[in-house]
């Protein structure tokens, strides 16, 4: 492909046509759904990349009350996250059958679903948020410094939760660039406010960490304002209407299966990466500064790999709605080769450039030895972590939430948690151990997850 039917892939790829993406040329249906999937997932993380930069410029409580928070706030993610995949297996499905009212009425039982699920967890992370600290391990400075933050990015997660699943929307209808411009003008705003607020300008007194908390609620809640001016609009695809929000028990029951399943891994890697964090906290507050250094740049770049991942998953769900499980696999195999080349000269880089660029977000040696050390060892494990997220998520695409959730639970709380803890504590190798202990899971789970992909079970299932 020349550079200029790139530009021109990528030119139609963020703007919103009608597209048949069960007909034509894999690597363009690829590219076509990647492009803006990566672009949103830049803009997701780029929250937490802004959040952490300006942060670390008040203080190791203040980011380490960040990463702190970030550990608790995906457990709401992973809720989010489970409607939005079980609303891509369903809509996706849907579309690929070209039942389009179907696919409608599937997307308002998921916003239904969300709204009951954030009014009850965003009132518990109100009332415990000073104990959600302290239980992770927080010292008495940083809970005070830090408790503001907290609670605010915790009770609103209803704005985030929202912003999950209507992307998930977007990106299941085919329409990923809606997604993609929803984080772009969130992010925006975002930038604007971060610096006001954390420090101050003018009349406005700096709030410090919680500053940090208030802007991004704020540039996300103009998100979701965006978003459901889409939804309602009568140029997209799925033509939502008042009658779509009246329930329907049957299509909520095969919803709420779905999420269990979709929140269940979510839920079981999080909670695993809590865990690590728990064991980090226990060697002191330079260590886990580090590592939220750390794990937010290999979060943010990694980003377009959980794009490809996504689009891979889109694309398995309205194939197989369309009867064409063979085109589907076909899909899964060359995205997970072009993540493998991907990741592969990420680790390169990291491995050479690591140092560097961990001083970008501190200017304490310590924490930047530290976060260089998370990122190199970590990123060895690339090679095998690109197949296992494409795999998993061509699983949930195809609407097997069941199998990725069983593999995380094995791989994750029966093998890393005690093997993190043998290696760092046990063994004496503090952090290094944990971070090698993450290597080690997501070779087993890679493997693991090839395996039974291969088997085809994930052709049947019906959703």
């Amino acid at each position: 492909m020349s550079f200029k039917e790139f530009i021109n892939l990528f030119v139609k790829a963020v703007r919103e046509k009608d597209i048949d993406y069960t007909k034509g040329s894999i690597n363009q249906a690829l590219i076509l759904l990647s492009i803006p999937m990566i672009l949103e997932m830049l803009m997701e993380s780029l929250f937490a990349i802004v959040d952490v930069f300006l942060v670390a410029r008040i203080s190791n409580n203040a980011v380490a009350t960040v990463g702190i928070t970030e550990g608790i706030l995906m457990l709401v993610e992973s809720v989010a996250l489970g409607v939005a995949m079980a609303a891509t297996a369903m809509i996706s499905r849907r579309i690929g059958e070209k039942n389009i009212d179907a696919a409608s009425k599937v997307a308002g039982q998921a916003i239904i679903l969300t709204a009951i699920i954030s009014v009850v967890t965003g009132t518990l992370a109100f009332i415990y948020a000073e104990d959600i600290l302290l239980l992770m391990g927080g010292d008495k400075s940083l809970i005070e410094e830090g408790k503001s933050y907290t609670r605010i990015m915790l009770s609103f997660n209803f704005i985030l939760m929202f912003l999950f699943v209507f992307n998930g929307i977007f990106r299941a209808s085919g329409s990923p660039a809606y997604a993609m411009r929803t984080l772009i003008y969130a992010n925006l705003l975002n930038i604007i406010l971060d610096p006001i607020l954390i420090f101050g300008l003018g009349p406005i007194s700096g709030m410090g960490v919680t500053g940090a908390a208030v802007a991004t609620c704020i540039g996300r809640g103009f998100g979701i304002a965006y978003q459901l001016y889409i939804l309602f609009s009568a140029g997209f695809i799925l033509k939502l209407s008042w009658r779509h929000f009246r329930i329907h028990w049957d299509t909520i029951s095969r919803l709420f299966r779905l999420t269990l399943g979709g929140a269940g891994q979510f839920l079981i890697s999080t909670a695993s990466w809590i865990f690590l964090i728990r064991i980090l906290a226990s060697f002191g507050s330079v260590v886990l500064a580090g590592y939220t250094i750390g794990i937010r740049i290999i979060i943010f770049s990694i980003l377009p790999s959980w794009g490809l991942a996504n689009a891979t998953a889109t694309l398995v769900g309205q194939n197989l709605g369309a009867g064409q499980p063979e085109r589907a696999e076909t899909t899964v195999w060359k995205a997970g080769f072009y993540n493998v080349f991907f990741l592969l000269s990420l680790t390169l880089i990291f491995v050479l450039f690591g140092e560097p660029i961990c001083s970008i977000f501190s200017t304490d040696p310590e924490v930047i030895k530290e976060a260089s050390l998370c990122l190199m060892v970590i990123c060895l494990g690339n090679v095998f972590f690109s197949y296992q997220m494409i795999v998993t998520q061509a699983f949930n695409g195809a609407g097997d939430t069941t199998t990725p959730t069983i593999l995380s639970f094995i791989f994750m709380w029966l093998v890393q948690i005690p093997l993190s803890y043998t290696l760092a504590v046990s063994l004496n190798m503090g952090s290094l151990g944990v971070y090698i202990a993450i290597g080690i899971s997501s070779l087993l789970i890679a493997l693991a997850a090839i395996f039974l992909f291969r088997r085809g079970k994930w052709k049947n299932v019906v959703v």
